[in-house]
C-alpha cells in the first residue's frame, strides 16, 4: 500500500467498486491490498455472519497479483478491475463444487464456467468465492436446513434472516465481507435479500443476462442481477454480465443497455404510480412509514405521484404459482420425491406442490400473458411502479414459518416480465432495514436504476454500516 493512503487496510472493504478503481488509478492502494482486506474480514467475521460456504483464497490472491501488475502498467481492464465479488452457489464455475444448496449436491464439481464468471472474470473482477443460497433457490427467508442459513448483519446479537434465495450474496455485501455480490431472481430472491440488507438489488429481464451454467429452478422465470452498496456498482456489474450468449438462446436479438446514459438525469417530470390502501393493508407499519417518506422524497424531486387502480392485488399475481413451481418439480422433483434425500422441508414441500396438470400449467402461461397486458394498460402513462419490497421486515431466524412468504409484493415482477431495482429507504424501530422496489415494463433497467440513483443521491440510508460489520 502507498504511504500517502489515506484509507487504512481495515477499511479497504468498506469501499464500494467505483471507490476501488479510483482509488487503484492514484495508486493509493492496491488490488492485492483490497483482497486481503476481504480475506482477513472473512476469517474474521464468516463464522458470524456465515455467508461464505467455500473461500478461494489462493486462487483471489493470484488474480490480486496480476490486477495489481495491469494498474502498475498502467493496462488496467476497465471499471470492474480488481473488484472483489461474491457469487451465489447456484452458479457453476469449473472444478468447483456447486451445491445449489443441497445437501445432495455436497460433491457435485462443475465441470463448466457460467458465462457471467466468465464475462467478470475478463474484465478483471476477483472471485472470493462462493456464498450461501437457500436450497435450489427456492424459499423467500434465507433459511438452509442444512447446509447452514446467512445470519442477517443488521442484528449482532440474535440471528436475524437475510432473506432469500441470495442470502449468501446479500450478508456478504452488506457485512463488507465483498464489494459486490451477484444474485439470482425467480420471484424475488435478489429484490428480497437486498431489502433485508439496507442493499441495491436489480432484477433484471429475462435474456438480458445469460443464464448458461447456473442450476435452474424455473427458466421460464429465472433471472440474473447484482447486489451491491450503491446503485452505481449494481450498474456496474449489470452492464458487465448482460449481453448475447451461444449458448443461451433467450439472450439472441437484446440490445445491451446503456445504464449509465442517463443515471443522473433524476426523476423530475417522471411519473410514479404508488400502491393503494388494499395494498397497503398487509404491509407492516415500519415499513409504510418508510414507504410514505420515500414517496415524499419522490415528490419533492420533481416526480409527479400518481395511484393507480391495478387490475388485481399485487399477491394474486402469482398466487397460484404453477409456472415456478411446475418447472422447480419437473428439474428437482425427483429429489423431492425421495423420502432419502437429505432436503430441506419447507423446499420439499413446495417442490411437490409442483406436481400439477399439463393443463393448469399452460394456464398458467396465459394468465401471466394476460396478467402483463393488464398491468401494462393500468401503468398508462406512469413511468414505474413504487412499492415495498416486503410486507414484513427481517425476523429471528428461530421464528421463520416455512409455510409463510416475504416475497409477495416481488414475484408478480418475474411473472409478468418485468424488471425492478429494490433501494433501501429506512430502518424499523427495531433498526432492521427497509425496502422499496422501483418496478418497470420489461427491458427497462436503466430507467430503474436512474429511479433508484436519484433517491439514493437525496438520502443516506445506503450509508449506514451494520453491527456485524463493525465488529
Amino acid at each position: 500500500m502507498s504511504d500517502q493512503s489515506a484509507v487504512a487496510q481495515d477499511q479497504l472493504s468498506f469501499l464500494n467498486a467505483g471507490e476501488l478503481v479510483a482509488g487503484y488509478k492514484a495508486r493509493e492502494f492496491t488490488p492485492d491490498d483490497v483482497v486481503a482486506s476481504h480475506l482477513a474480514r472473512i476469517a474474521a467475521l464468516n463464522g458470524k455472519v456465515h455467508a461464505f460456504i467455500d473461500v478461494y483464497a489462493d486462487e483471489a490472491r493470484a488474480a490480486a497479483a496480476r490486477s495489481t501488475q495491469r494498474y502498475a502498467d498502467g493496462k488496467s481492464l476497465g471499471a470492474l478491475d480488481g473488484v472483489p465479488i461474491g457469487v451465489k452457489d447456484l452458479i457453476e464455475i469449473a472444478g468447483r463444487v456447486c451445491t445449489a444448496g443441497s445437501a445432495t449436491r455436497r460433491d457435485r464439481v462443475a465441470t463448466q464456467t457460467a458465462t457471467i464468471v466468465t464475462k467478470l472474470e475478463a474484465q478483471g473482477a476477483i472471485v472470493l468465492g462462493k456464498v450461501h443460497t437457500v436450497e435450489f433457490a427456492l424459499g423467500g427467508w434465507g433459511t438452509n436446513q442444512h447446509l447452514g442459513a446467512p445470519s442477517n448483519p443488521w442484528n449482532a446479537d440474535v440471528p436475524h434472516t437475510a432473506g432469500g434465495s441470495s442470502n449468501g450474496s446479500a450478508a456478504a455485501v452488506a457485512a463488507r465481507l465483498a464489494t459486490i455480490a451477484i444474485g439470482t431472481d425467480t420471484g424475488g430472491s435478489v429484490r428480497g435479500p437486498a431489502g433485508f440488507n439496507n442493499l441495491f438489488g436489480l432484477k433484471t429481464t429475462s435474456g438480458r443476462i445469460s443464464l448458461h451454467g447456473i442450476v435452474p429452478l424455473s427458466p421460464s422465470l429465472d433471472t440474473v442481477g447484482p447486489l451491491a452498496r450503491s446503485v452505481h456498482d449494481a450498474a456496474l456489474l449489470f452492464q458487465a454480465m448482460q449481453g448475447p450468449d451461444d449458448r443461451d438462446p433467450t439472450t439472441a436479438d437484446i440490445a445491451p443497455s446503456d445504464p449509465f446514459a442517463e443515471l443522473e438525469a433524476g426523476v423530475r417530470g417522471l411519473t410514479l404510480a404508488v400502491i393503494d390502501d388494499r395494498e397497503r393493508k398487509p404491509v407492516d407499519p415500519d415499513i409504510l412509514k418508510a414507504y410514505d417518506a420515500a414517496i415524499e422524497v419522490y415528490r419533492t424531486l420533481g416526480a409527479n405521484i400518481v395511484t393507480i387502480d391495478l387490475p388485481k392485488p399485487l399477491p394474486e399475481f402469482s398466487r397460484a404459482a404453477e409456472i415456478m413451481m411446475g418447472e422447480a418439480y419437473a428439474i428437482h422433483g425427483v429429489v423431492a420425491d425421495n423420502p432419502a434425500s437429505p432436503m430441506d422441508e419447507g423446499v420439499r414441500v413446495r417442490v411437490q406442490s409442483g406436481k400439477v396438470s399439463a393443463k393448469a400449467y399452460i394456464e398458467a402461461r396465459w394468465r401471466a400473458q394476460a396478467d402483463k397486458a393488464a398491468m401494462l394498460q393500468a401503468l398508462g402513462k406512469a413511468d414505474a411502479l413504487l412499492a415495498p419490497t416486503s410486507q414484513v421486515p427481517p425476523m429471528p431466524l428461530a421464528d421463520v414459518d416455512e409455510a409463510t412468504t416475504p416475497a409477495t409484493l416481488t414475484r408478480f415482477v418475474n411473472q409478468i416480465g418485468f424488471c425492478g431495482l429494490a433501494i433501501p429507504i429506512g430502518f424499523t424501530s427495531k433498526a432492521m432495514p427497509t425496502s422499496l422496489q422501483v418496478v418497470c415494463r420489461p427491458y427497462q433497467e436503466a430507467l430503474a436504476l436512474r429511479i433508484g440513483r436519484a433517491h439514493e443521491a437525496a438520502t443516506d440510508w445506503h450509508t449506514r454500516v451494520p453491527p456485524l460489520a463493525k465488529m
